[in-house]
């Protein structure tokens, strides 16, 4: 079963994330960076190119010809993976594929907005009953 772990009161959602992917990646994990607001996937994707400049952290979209030999991709739409590790979530909505990933990261931002949809979130796993974690990003 999918365990679910909530990322909350992330000062900046989409630097966070990059943070995030960035340390799945050192840790030899592929993963699958979801958002269902395509101009905020596209704004993390430029992010990602620039957030370090002592990092490179290779990713393609989902769709790209090389997404078999990348280890990060990134997709607004479901799509099907070779791979099942990691799923990180940057949208408003559940991913429809979570279920297939050993593990789906949750990345809520400080935004009224932003953490009413992740409380929706947050119910519609747990009402099913997948393993939640909670990791509040303020007290680090």
């Amino acid at each position: 079963m999918t365990r679910v772990d909530f990322h909350f009161n992330a000062p900046n959602k989409l630097e966070y994330g990059c943070r995030l992917v960035r340390k799945i990646y050192r840790a030899r994990h592929k993963v699958l960076v979801w958002c269902n607001d395509a101009a905020r996937l596209a704004e993390f994707d430029r992010l990602l190119w620039t957030f370090s400049q002592h990092d490179f952290v290779p990713h393609v979209a989902a769709s790209d010809a090389l997404a078999a030999e990348t280890p990060v991709l990134l997709a607004a739409e479901p799509v099907e993976t070779a791979f099942h590790e990691v799923l990180v979530n940057l949208g408003d909505d559940a991913p429809p594929m979570f279920s297939r990933f050993d593990r789906l990261i949750e990345v809520v931002g400080g935004d009224e907005a932003d953490r009413d949809a992740a409380r929706e979130r947050w119910r519609f796993y747990r009402d099913r009953g997948y393993p939640m974690h909670r990791h509040d990003l303020s007290a680090d």
